[in-house]
């Protein structure tokens, strides 16, 4: 697919928001975002990190339009907090990238008694994006984007253990989350569509790269990785996040496409559309998904978005 994010038009008065702003593939969706004119609203957890990506940004794109709200996508009142702080500065929302994630290396609950990847990775975002969309104007030029991983092929949802407990396999927590931010993502362009609306979810996913996931791998394993294995299968974090931009910005992108580099094992190379498996197609599954999600943020997901 062709894509070029320099020739894409400018954005300006436009507001995103990018979640995991201030570091890997995030914080270059943000550069690309705020090159094009887009207000970026840096989303992140630690403002520390977050201030120093801001002042790196601001050194390669002096004219950048950026804000950072803080926001713990694994604590539901972090999520409600940002919610209310953005909506106090932004009348509109035009691009909402859910692009943060966690990976953890043994299982870990977060203070709701839920599975911290599940819960950051997929219920945080899910809350996010209840609480936000009706601030979306009703056009295609309006996007969801949300980010799974080449782990979703790996996973199935455990609607029985979804805190995966029972699972033996060290990343099923971490697979399991990412399928379901693509169902979500499907599951959301059906919704918005059976609505009405205009508004276009979509996903994306940014091969492999070396985005900051890793930092809690044990050390020898992780520069065994980097030196050894990361020259053939990784590509860099301004190359990953080519696929999120592309969903995010392209004019030809239709709801509930999957974008993903196109290369060796689809870990790097031009963004294009992604495969996936036949599980992660499952409407009813996505359906059960839905209704779970917001049993569990105890959020009702409403899209009145019947706008002119």
């Amino acid at each position: 697919m062709n894509f070029d994010p320099d020739s894409i038009e400018r954005r300006e008065g436009e507001v995103a928001i990018v979640t995991g702003a201030n570091s890997g593939v995030g914080f270059e969706v943000a550069v690309g975002l705020a090159r094009i004119g887009c207000t970026v609203v840096m989303a992140c957890r630690n403002m520390e990190k977050a201030r120093l990506a801001k002042a790196e940004i601001l050194a390669r794109e002096p004219e950048a339009k950026l804000d950072i709200l803080q926001l713990d996508l694994s604590d539901y009142a972090s999520i409600k907090a940002f919610a209310e702080d953005f909506r106090s500065q932004y009348v509109q929302l035009d691009l909402l990238i859910n692009n943060a994630g966690l990976l953890d290396y043994s299982l870990q609950i977060n203070n709701n008694g839920i599975e911290r990847q599940f819960a950051t990775n997929h219920l945080g975002h899910f809350l996010l994006t209840a609480l936000l969309i009706d601030l979306m104007p009703n056009s295609s030029s309006s996007r969801v984007v949300s980010l799974s991983s080449l782990a979703h092929k790996k996973a199935e949802i455990f609607f029985d253990d979804l805190n995966c407990e029972q699972q033996t396999k060290w990343d099923a927590a971490y697979c399991q989350s990412k399928l379901a931010c693509l169902m979500f993502a499907d599951e959301l362009q059906r919704r918005l569509q059976q609505s009405g609306s205009k508004v276009l979810s979509v996903c994306a996913h940014p091969g492999g790269t070396d985005s900051g996931l890793f930092e809690n791998m044990p050390k020898l394993l992780y520069y065994a990785m980097k030196i050894f294995v990361g020259p053939f299968i990784l590509h860099s974090n301004e190359s990953a996040a080519r696929s999120i931009l592309i969903a995010a910005l392209g004019n030809e992108v239709k709801g509930g496409e999957y974008f993903g580099p196109q290369g060796f094992l689809e870990m790097k190379g031009a963004p294009g559309i992604a495969t996936r498996t036949e599980y992660s197609k499952d409407e009813a599954a996505a359906s059960r998904l839905w209704d779970i999600s917001e049993t569990m943020t105890d959020q009702k997901f409403d899209l009145l978005l019947d706008k002119a």
